[in-house]
């Protein structure tokens, strides 16, 4: 669970509706407005719906979760992962590795080792997995560019809605009654988008960018370790290239599970 994310939506969210307040849930209601929603929320949404495909659109709205957890398992857990397959495949060949990938729940760690064992040129390795990892970033990329995309719309769709709450106030400068709600859909329109745009599309899309940096990272790890395995590298060797991915304050982490016999699948 990524607590940053929640901690801040709801403090965000309190603050913004104490300062609409001001005190007084009268005030707070003052800024409640379904003109306003259906223009910006519902504009803003059926143009998304024009612009990208409806596959994608559902896709980008499940990839929303991985901005409220983190990855399940650490750079460090791969690297121990990663050495004790090394130490294994040194003392009873890559063979014994099989037995291995069978309890591992990661397809990409599964899937390079498999090759691994299965006898593929070292350099088809690296090839298969960086083309995974490539349109893994790809498909990463697409979710955090569909949230930007709506970040951009949100405000565009705010900026509509005053426009129409200044042609109604215009029209209807004669009476003074019908001024009041106008100015009303004019200012909260561009509110609203704004909100939604840098206080919740802009945000997640920065989050999504930053899960995909991290998963990216771990692919680029298990790749190294893999082709180190497969070259029968010495485990020490491994373990000191595999914690150069690491920042030097992590790095007394790798090998402590090892150490107390903590058997890590990933």
């Amino acid at each position: 669970m990524d607590l940053a994310t929640i901690i801040g939506l709801v403090v965000g969210t309190i603050l913004i509706l104490l300062g609409c307040a001001g005190g007084s849930l009268s005030t707070l209601l003052g800024f409640l407005s379904l003109n306003s929603v259906y223009i910006t929320i519902g504009g803003s949404f059926t143009a998304m719906l024009i612009n990208f495909p409806l596959e994608r659109f559902v896709r980008a709205f499940k990839s929303v979760r991985w901005a409220f957890f983190t990855q399940t398992y650490s750079l460090e857990e791969i690297i121990n992962t990663l050495v004790r397959y090394a130490e294994k495949a040194r003392r009873e060949g890559l063979l014994a590795l099989e037995d291995e990938i069978a309890n591992s729940s990661d397809d990409f760690l599964k899937k390079g080792i498999q090759l691994v064992v299965d006898g593929t040129d070292p350099e088809l390795v690296k090839n298969i997995l960086e083309i995974e990892i490539g349109f893994l970033e790809e498909r990463h990329n697409e979710n955090k560019t569909f949230w930007e995309a709506w970040g951009t719309l949100a405000p565009s769709f705010g900026l509509i809605g005053t426009i129409i709450g200044l042609i109604q106030m215009l029209r209807n400068m004669d009476d003074p009654s019908t001024v009041g709600p106008a100015m009303a859909v004019a200012l909260l329109t561009t509110l609203y988008g704004a909100l939604m745009a840098y206080f919740l599309f802009n945000p997640i899309a920065a989050k999504l960018g930053i899960r995909s940096q991290e998963e990216v990272m771990i692919r680029q790890v298990m790749v190294e370790g893999i082709l180190s395995v497969q070259a029968g590298e010495n485990p020490r060797i491994v373990e000191e290239k595999l914690k150069s991915f690491l920042p030097p304050a992590r790095r007394e982490n790798v090998g402590r599970d090892r150490i107390e016999g903590v058997g890590l699948h990933v």
